[in-house]
């Protein structure tokens, strides 16, 4: 496993409340830093450079924090306020992580392969579940798990969160019984055409009777 990580620089920040509008206006982003047993700092970081961050890591991606130039620090990027209709960054949380301490994140499922139940028989592919909690070492938090939906040729077949690999260093906590993936039928639509036929047949008769009932009228006139 690679150890190179992602970096990002912070400034220490004195601003706080509505002020901090002014420093977003300037392109910047409020933080905190926080972590187990040490004092919450505020930060600023470049947004622009944060988003780039955001663009190619994932949650539980280690990120070597500098503040004010100083040593860097392994973090998470704990969690991120977006605007809500922009959707850009308006403050994010940073967690300092402890590189002895295991971690307790949810990890996302990525499938891949194709499905012949799908490919040939027109099923729909579901996902129960798009998320499992794992334990793990900071440096051993994985980024994502994939399984291979290729194994789901029928209706019948399922995918089972056992069936996955998981990694050696990694402890699942989500329960091995949850349904990860299957495939469920084409719908069925029914078409119905007896009451069409009937209703047809029934404006038929009505027609008639009025045809016949005009008749009788006129005769009654003409005598």
């Amino acid at each position: 496993m690679s150890t190179a990580r992602p970096s990002l620089a912070a400034a220490p920040r004195d601003v706080t409340g509505k002020a901090v509008m002014h420093l977003r206006r300037a392109g910047q982003l409020p933080a905190v830093v926080f972590g187990h047993g040490i004092d919450s700092t505020n930060v600023t970081v470049d947004a622009h450079e944060f988003e780039l961050l955001r663009r190619k890591t994932s949650p539980n991606t280690l990120v070597n924090l500098s503040i004010g130039g100083g040593n860097p620090r392994p973090v998470l990027v704990h969690g991120v306020q977006l605007h809500r209709v922009t959707q850009r960054p308006l403050h994010a949380d940073l967690f300092v992580v402890r590189m002895t301490e295991e971690l307790t994140v949810d990890v996302p499922l990525v499938a891949i392969g194709e499905s012949d139940a799908v490919k040939t028989h027109g099923g729909t592919l579901l996902h129960p579940i798009e998320h499992v909690r794992v334990k793990a070492l900071p440096d051993h938090l994985p980024q994502s798990i994939t399984y291979d939906v290729t194994s789901l040729a029928t209706f019948d077949d399922v995918i089972h969160l056992r069936d996955l690999v998981i990694p050696a260093d990694v402890t699942l906590l989500t329960d091995l019984d949850e349904i990860v993936a299957k495939v469920i039928p084409p719908r069925v639509e029914e078409v119905v055409v007896a009451p069409v036929a009937e209703a047809a047949a029934e404006g038929a008769e009505g027609a008639e009777a009025g045809a016949g009932a005009a008749g009788s009228t006129e005769g009654s006139t003409e005598g």
